[in-house]
């Protein structure tokens, strides 16, 4: 993604902002401020190390080698991050992040993994010895059961997407063993390249809302809006020659996005399915595939949003044979101590770090699922229109 924006919109002006789905989660009261500002600041003193910079120019990514080009090597290996602006305001932290696309993009996976490590330090701070080691001892019990669940299916394709959200970077690292271990090749890879790297894993993932959003963002009138997601997708599919074609259509409402789609997108891989319910967004791509003339059985879907293995193992159970079918395990997997802690103090909660203006006018989400949507009122109202987004369900959003 950021090799992408580098080459198409390398100085498009970007601020990204902290989230908290989650209000009744008081960040700024369980997270000194002068700590986090201090992994913040040492977040900005970090570069690529020489063997981290080998492995990217020399791995094999989705089977096709050297994928970074030299000049965006080059680039990426001198980055720091650039400044943050930091404020508490109540219970919660504005946290913003502004400057050339690509580099303000690279902050959201450490900012978050930051705040949520930083949050769960703060509530086992409390808790004595005994009480931490049952603690990881129910954790690690709770996440092998899941894994002895669905190992019950081989037919399973998982991958770990659950980095944003851990737990915490060694949890997720112990995550990755266990689901290598109990899984074997269902387990298909993590999202998290220095685990990749380190584990000799596939590093898998798809791309991001953060895409069609800044393209629609800088549309200068409703119809460039309306063309703006499948612009995004044109540049994506010359800057990776064909490869990584998996299509994330929910950004503006998915049965609108693949009922104004051009022919050649039905010809990709497949389809992410983030939002809304997924048994839904799955059969909305099986009509669409066939209403194109594609053989929907030869197409991926990824799962990806508020998975757990019962949901997982349904989904399974529902679309097998009708498509192949893939998971992005997220939260879930990597930071479930749902019932573990006093209080529940460890629950996982909903915190994104989202794209919220470019160039100076401000991004819009509608999602599948309105209780994600996000932007301006008025905005949200034009996008809607523009995209003939009709009556839409509202999903508890659980991570």
């Amino acid at each position: 993604m950021c090799q992408s924006v580098f080459r198409n919109r390398l100085d498009t002006q970007v601020t990204f902002s902290l989230i908290n789905r989650s209000s009744d989660v008081p960040l700024a009261k369980l997270i000194d401020e002068g700590e986090l500002r201090e992994q913040l600041d040492h977040i900005r003193s970090l570069s690529l190390t020489r063997g981290e910079s080998t492995w990217l120019r020399g791995n094999t990514f989705y089977g096709k080698r050297q994928m970074f080009r030299p000049d965006f090597m080059e680039w990426f290996e001198a980055l720091r991050l650039p400044p943050y602006h930091l404020e508490r305001v109540g219970d919660q932290y504005e946290l913003t992040f502004e400057g050339n696309w690509p580099e303000v993009m690279l902050w959201e996976i450490p900012a978050l993994a930051v705040l949520m490590e930083l949050r769960g330090r703060a509530v086992l701070n409390g808790m004595g010895r005994f009480e931490l080691q049952v603690l990881y001892a129910r954790a690690a019990t709770k996440l092998w059961e899941k894994v002895e669940k669905l190992r019950t299916n081989p037919g399973l394709r998982i991958a770990d997407f659950g980095t944003r959200r851990r737990h915490s970077f060694l949890w997720q690292d112990w995550c990755v063993q266990a689901m290598i271990e109990g899984l074997g090749d269902s387990f298909v890879g993590t999202s998290n390249c220095l685990i990749a790297k380190n584990r000799d894993l596939e590093a898998i993932g798809t791309n991001a809302h953060e895409l069609p959003m800044v393209y629609a963002a800088l549309a200068e009138d409703d119809a460039a809006l309306a063309q703006a997601p499948y612009d995004v997708l044109a540049d994506w599919h010359e800057e990776h020659d064909g490869n990584l074609r998996i299509i994330l259509p929910d950004t503006y409402g998915t049965e609108g996005f693949l009922n104004r789609a051009p022919d050649w997108l039905a010809g990709w891989t497949g389809i992410r399915i983030d939002s809304g319910d997924p048994a839904q967004g799955a059969e909305t791509a099986i009509r669409w595939w066939k209403a194109r003339g594609e053989d929907p059985s030869k197409k991926l879907v990824i799962f990806s949003d508020g998975l757990d293995e019962d949901r997982i193992l349904d989904l399974y159970e529902q679309f097998a044979g009708r498509v192949r079918v893939s998971f992005g395990w997220g939260t879930l997997l990597t930071n479930d101590f749902r019932g573990l802690a006093p209080d529940d103090g460890l629950a996982p909660f909903s915190l994104v770090c989202k794209a919220v203006s470019a160039n100076g006018r401000p991004t819009v989400k509608l999602s599948d699922n309105p209780n994600k949507a996000m932007g301006p009122k008025d905005e949200i109202a034009r996008y809607k229109r523009v995209f003939e987004v009709g009556r839409q369900v509202a999903q508890e959003v659980v991570v």
